[in-house]
């Protein structure tokens, strides 16, 4: 079975995951999560970024650190000269 909580909603409609969920689903200040609404359910879902991925995913292919590196510099490149 799952683990289960109530939690309050609060002001502006926030809601504050509680601790126990947050630890399990390694979910910390900051991280983006996924909404979604099925019927009359909400679905929280983390929203896992490359380098989560990369460290903690499923493995669908293999890349070398050259190209790694290579990939991360024009990510950053696209981020910083806001291009895409």
């Amino acid at each position: 079975m799952g683990l289960t909580t109530v939690t309050r909603v609060g002001k502006k409609r926030t809601l504050v995951i509680p601790k126990k969920i947050a630890e399990k689903l390694g979910i910390r200040e900051g991280d983006r999560v996924r909404i979604t609404l099925l019927e009359d359910k909400i679905v929280l879902e983390p929203e896992r970024d490359a380098v989560w991925l990369s460290l903690h995913g499923k493995k669908i292919a293999k890349i070398s650190l050259e190209e790694l590196e290579s990939e991360s510099v024009e990510e950053q490149r696209k981020y910083i000269e806001g291009v895409d």
